[in-house]
């Protein structure tokens, strides 16, 4: 299942980005401005500070705030991963294996 959300931050703000785990079973994160994909094994997000892989197993999204910029994801969490625009090959690669 993939979706498409966007937050309604004012141009030229920097939402605060932060990452919460509550026992490898909970993440709150805040600071995302897209939601661009989700499945039960992993999410890829757009957050204020580069995108942010979240890898697991029985991931749901448990909220989702677009205008606050706030996701909740449950289910078992195994790796977060920060994809940066300056690794541009690192981050081809990756999105490159995702869209196929």
């Amino acid at each position: 299942m993939s979706q498409y959300y966007e937050t309604n931050q004012p141009k030229g703000s920097v939402p605060e980005h932060d990452v919460i785990m509550r026992g490898r079973k909970l993440l709150d994160i805040t600071g995302v401005k897209q939601v661009e994909s989700f499945d039960n094994e992993e999410f890829l997000l757009e957050t204020s500070m580069g995108f942010l892989s979240i890898r697991g197993q029985n991931l749901q999204m448990k909220n989702l705030d677009v205008d606050k910029g706030i996701v909740s994801i449950k289910g078992k969490i195994f790796d977060l991963i920060y994809i940066d625009e300056q690794h541009g090959e690192k981050a081809k690669g990756f999105f490159s294996k995702l869209f196929r």
